[in-house]
């Protein structure tokens, strides 16, 4: 069942097949899909020659037979929460990088002589 066209909307993955057949199932089947930013639910690849759909920044694959069957995602809730927990994390390093703390010019130096002499 190769794939044509993948299209995320604010509550629904719609998948249009090659055959013309198109399957709509909801967004919240898929919890990652569905805490993702537009950005993240836009950059998907095909895999297994097209049985399949990953969205590598959200670690999420879903398979083609799976949709068309009516089937939500698989994974665990407590899977989900340690994704969403290490997420939050990655996002709030995002919004919030730390500056790296540096050495005024002199003490560099002087650090940098005192290494010369014992050597």
């Amino acid at each position: 069942m190769p794939t044509v066209l993948i299209t995320v909307t604010e509550d629904a993955l719609i998948v249009d097949l090659t055959d013309g057949r198109t399957i709509s199932v909801p967004l919240a089947w898929y919890p990652r899909l569905l805490h993702g930013t537009p950005e993240e639910q836009n950059k998907w690849r095909l895999i297994g020659n097209g049985e399949g759909i990953h969205w590598p920044d959200l670690d999420e694959d879903v398979s083609i037979e799976g949709l068309v069957l009516g089937k939500p995602s698989g994974e665990s809730q407590r899977s989900f929460k340690q994704w969403l927990k290490q997420r939050q994390q990655v996002l709030e390093e995002k919004a919030h990088p730390q500056t790296p703390v540096l050495q005024p010019r002199r003490a560099r130096v002087a650090t940098a002589m005192l290494h010369s002499k014992e050597g």
